[in-house]
């Protein structure tokens, strides 16, 4: 669409290839931007000294001045000036150089083009709106509470929170585990009338059996062997506020009786003593089990599922939160930026690139464990592919391999199936003859005409 080309950015092109030179002014012109193309780097900074530019690509290799010399003085000339590096010669040495020295990315030939442009428009952009102003942008415009995320399934989440949140109904979370569930109680909870009052975590998973019963209800002293005082339990630690039962499908059946009861009562009488206590709680419970199946396999109680169960806020898995997966990973790559008193101010394009093709069966969480361990890992100011170190990406490129044979139980449309197939080839000799239409046109067993034909009609 036209609107979505940005016009009048000029952009400084550095290469002493004359075929990747003319494909790359071909590229950005279609897109809207003035192009000027140099074959040397020190005619790049010559003319960096004369003009200003809103963007610099540069080749990484090239005699007398490299590409590295090029992103020094168009950093010298105005510091603000983004720096693109490709090269067909990429190791992790020259880009952590690049990085450090300001470079906003580091692209290894050949390049997926749709994935280029949307760098481009990215530096350009970033160029246009202040660091602060993107973070202030994030803090107000993402959040809400400690959830984070702007997708349609997430802004659906945050309304029925608003919603639940000034009632007194018991609400049960489901959702995979690292979704979030805790987060969702805790902004219930910061939403409601009890948002003064004690927000108490019982993880349901993680007291032993043996004394669960005595951290929730408490106990007299003398009740058992150890018991020297009386102990308040849970419930009374939590009276006025929200108790947040996490992972309540693991509670044994014997538990969930006397559970069902400080439901359904409000009551319950500490271990040792014949007094019952009564409590203002509200019930808060998460799942990442379907409590449906349990109660049909007889592992969790029906009564107590209807009474847990009023109203169900399920937490969508990250793979099925559109746009959300940027938000995130900045918002933990500033999170332990700070942690790690290290300066790195973005995800790489390359390494966002893999990350979008991870299912993350860790959800949120798994997200948030990979960027603080790039972050650790991390040498220049840039999170770059092999910073992830992460041997299951492997498994997600052979997944895309075997991905042109599935066909969906509605079949397929042949015609557009074979048009991407086509412009996935194009795309890879064009960038594999790094610009050459001759050797793409080798590469792909046909003549020049047929690969501009070809170019016209996939409008590349």
């Amino acid at each position: 669409m036209t609107n979505d080309k940005v016009t009048m950015n000029s952009i400084l092109v550095v290469d002493d290839e004359l075929s990747m030179r003319e494909f790359l002014e071909i590229l950005l012109a279609k897109e809207g931007y003035t192009v000027s193309c140099v074959s040397n780097g020190e005619e790049a900074c010559s003319i960096l000294d004369r003009e200003m530019f809103d963007l610099v690509i540069t080749d990484i290799r090239m005699d007398a001045v490299d590409g590295l010399g090029v992103l020094r003085k168009a950093k010298e000339v105005d510091s603000e000036t983004p720096v693109i590096i490709i090269s067909a010669f990429a190791t992790a040495e020259t880009a952590v150089e690049a990085m450090r020295d300001g470079a906003y990315d580091y692209i290894p030939k050949p390049f997926e083009v749709g994935e280029f442009k949307k760098i481009v428009r990215d530096a350009l952009h970033k160029k246009t709106v202040s660091r602060v102003e993107d973070e202030d942008h994030l803090e107000k415009g993402y959040h809400f509470g400690c959830l984070i995320g702007e997708s349609p399934q997430m802004k659906s989440t945050y309304d029925l929170i608003r919603r639940v949140a000034t009632t007194k109904t018991n609400i049960l979370v489901s959702g995979e585990s690292g979704t979030g569930k805790e987060l969702v109680a805790r902004a219930i909870h910061g939403q409601s009338i009890r948002c003064n009052n004690h927000f108490v975590v019982i993880n349901c998973a993680g007291i032993p059996e043996t004394l669960i019963e005595s951290e929730l209800f408490g106990y007299k002293k003398g009740a058992f062997t150890g018991a020297g005082t009386d102990k308040a339990g849970l419930f009374e630690a939590a009276d006025g506020g929200t108790v947040f039962f996490d992972e309540i499908g693991e509670l044994t059946p014997a538990i969930q009786v006397k559970l069902l009861r400080v439901i359904q009562e409000k009551t319950f009488t500490r271990i040792g003593e014949t007094q019952e206590r009564t409590v203002d709680v509200r019930f808060i419970s998460a799942t990442n089990k379907s409590l449906e199946q349990e109660v049909m396999s007889g592992s969790f109680r029906e009564d107590l599922f209807f009474r847990v169960n009023v109203i169900e806020i399920s937490v969508p898995p990250l793979r099925e939160r559109e746009g959300d997966l940027p938000i995130l990973a900045h918002h933990f790559l500033v999170k332990y930026s700070k942690e790690l008193d290290k300066v790195i101010n973005k995800v790489s394009t390359y390494a966002m690139d893999i990350l979008s093709k991870y299912p993350f069966p860790g959800n949120v969480r798994e997200l948030e464990n990979i960027i603080e361990r790039s972050v650790a890992l991390e040498t220049s100011n840039i999170v770059l592919p092999q910073s992830l170190a992460l041997s299951h990406f492997k498994q997600v490129r052979i997944e895309e391999g075997r991905r042109h044979t599935d066909m969906g139980p509605d079949g397929i449309e042949l015609d557009k199936v074979m048009a991407e197939i086509e412009r996935e080839y194009i795309l890879k000799a064009m960038e594999k003859a790094q610009g050459s239409k001759q050797k793409a046109a080798n590469l792909l067993g046909i003549t020049v005409d047929s690969l501009k034909y070809r170019l016209t009609k996939l409008n590349l």
